[in-house]
């Protein structure tokens, strides 16, 4: 029995010895995975004007007009494009000097007409692309002391109520407008210099 014994023990230990000794295999494996790179660009706008328009009158008895030109200029990176509009900066729509006054002429976008005695409007031709419908002409130059004009006119709107010139639908580089404004003077109108100021407001669509 102790023979015996010794072999069954014997051939244990080394079954053993053969299991520690065989090498271990890996399973081989692979994962993958993806991220995603996100970078947002905000929309931005900006806008220059020319600051000051100058209209020189020399009245006669039944009226003179001159006319300038005001550039607006557009910059926007965003792709449905933008919106420009102007108004009064403030709720009184006369050109001012002193007491005395140049009233807001009587015309629309839509319905301007020639210039009354002693007012004053502004125009944007019906030329220039994305302004729309209105009534303006098809293109304005400068006039200095005419004593027949028939170009048209409309009238500044009060601030809290901007008139749109012009929408686009693209993003703008260096887009340009023309803004043209007028007035008319009889020798009724007393002399000096007569100022208002407007605003353009330019916003992404």
């Amino acid at each position: 029995m102790k023979r015996n014994t010794k072999i069954t023990s014997f051939v244990t230990v080394a079954s053993l010895a053969a299991v520690v000794a065989s090498p271990i295999v890996a399973s081989a494996a692979s994962t993958t995975a993806n991220t995603t790179i996100n970078a947002s660009v905000g929309s931005v706008i900006s806008m220059t004007t020319g600051t000051t328009v100058a209209l020189s009158l020399t009245p006669t008895g039944s009226g003179v007009v001159t006319s300038a030109s005001d550039t607006v200029t557009v910059n926007t990176n965003n792709t449905t494009g933008y919106n420009l509009t102007v108004a009064d900066s403030d709720a009184t729509t006369t050109l001012a000097s002193g007491g005395n006054t140049f009233t807001a002429h009587s015309g629309t976008k839509t319905a301007p007409t020639a210039l009354a005695n002693n007012t004053w409007g502004f125009a944007v031709a019906t030329g220039t692309t994305g302004i729309g419908t209105n009534g303006f002409d098809a293109s304005y130059s400068a006039e200095s002391n005419a004593t027949s004009s028939a170009t048209k006119w409309a009238g500044m709107p009060a601030t809290g109520s901007p008139m749109l010139l012009k929408s686009t639908t693209t993003a703008a580089t260096n887009d340009t407008t023309t803004v043209w404004y007028a007035a008319k003077a009889t020798t009724a109108q007393p002399n000096g210099t007569y100022t208002d100021t407007v605003t353009y407001t330019a916003t992404t669509n």
